[in-house]
């Protein structure tokens, strides 16, 4: 049996080599970056000390102390609701305007108008978070930034922006939605390209309207694809995106009552006491959790709807 196995698989294998062959970059991109950092989950339950022998092996085993640190902390239950809670604004607002512009995108009967607009929509997606922060000093300054400026322009009171912690769970939304939104649209413009025609051309001599053929055909065929964005999304639910905050928000502390997620503040404490261990337990913690929500999210949507699970 096991000799008949293996001789099928070798069989699977060279019937389909040039397929396996495609894959390979893609398998040692998962391995080298997703699977072989798994080791370092060690770290998690040792004192870590860069001298000890065999990378570190040799450090003492602590058990769960490096847990201590961040559950410890009286701060660690506002900062886990921020990464809730901004990583739900985003993925909710993200999945929203990608739905939008991409069926706004596939009305459009001008393919030149269509292009121009595509071009501008992606454009974003390659300016950094640092240029973006630069471009957010000028937006929300308080003495130099073109938003203040208007408003004294119309005798209205200006907003100190950087210092009003309130304002910013919606602009760093704004400003997500902003620079990846259009990006984003992608995976929905090629699923859009899917659908079979001929349901549009039948709707059309039925006498569905526009609007009829894009909320009773487009979006709902939309849904599979919906779902499994979803749930990937939840997946990093608990991982704040230390790019864009940290570059927008930098260590300033009036703004950290809202926008100070996990991810800062493990930065903040590995830049100040230089505890790898600590790092490596939160990272654990946040990947668990994870793992956990992604199983969940996908248990409920198998409930409401089988073919749109994601396994």
């Amino acid at each position: 049996m096991a000799g008949q196995k293996r001789g099928g698989f070798a069989k699977e294998i060279s019937r389909n080599k040039y397929l396996y062959l495609m894959m390979l970059p893609g398998i040692l991109f998962f391995l080298l970056f997703n699977y072989l950092p798994m080791a370092g989950l060690y770290f998690a339950f040792v004192k870590y000390h860069p001298l000890a022998p065999a990378f570190g092996l040799g450090s003492q085993f602590v058990g769960l102390k490096n847990f201590e640190y961040f559950f410890a902390s009286k701060d660690w239950l506002k900062i886990t609701a921020n990464t809730l809670f901004l990583n739900t604004v985003f993925i909710t607002s993200g999945i929203v305007v990608q739905l939008g512009l991409a069926v706004c995108l596939n009305e459009m009967t001008m393919k030149m108008a269509k292009k121009i607009s595509q071009t501008f929509m992606f454009l974003p997606n390659f300016i950094s978070w640092t240029v973006v922060s630069v471009m957010s000093i000028a937006l929300f300054s308080t003495d130099e930034g073109i938003i203040n400026h208007v408003l004294v322009l119309f005798g209205m009171t200006p907003i100190n922006f950087y210092q009003n912690a309130s304002v910013w769970p919606t602009l760093l939304a704004i400003l997500r939605i902003w620079k990846g939104a259009g990006f984003g649209s992608v995976i929905y413009l090629a699923s859009i390209a899917g659908i079979d025609a001929e349901i549009y051309e039948a709707a059309t001599i039925d006498g569905a309207s526009r609007l009829a053929r894009i909320f009773r055909i487009t979006i709902p065929m939309l849904k599979t694809t919906t779902a499994m964005l979803l749930i990937m999304n939840i997946g990093s639910i608990f991982y704040g995106d230390f790019g864009m905050i940290y570059a927008l928000i930098n260590d300033n502390p009036m703004l950290r009552s809202t926008t100070d997620v996990i991810d800062t503040y493990v930065y903040r404490a590995l830049r100040m006491y230089n505890d790898i261990g600590m790092s490596s337990a939160v990272g654990l913690f946040q990947s668990v959790i994870g793992f956990i929500t992604v199983v969940l999210a996908n248990r409920v949507i198998n409930k409401l709807d089988k073919e749109s699970a994601l396994f």
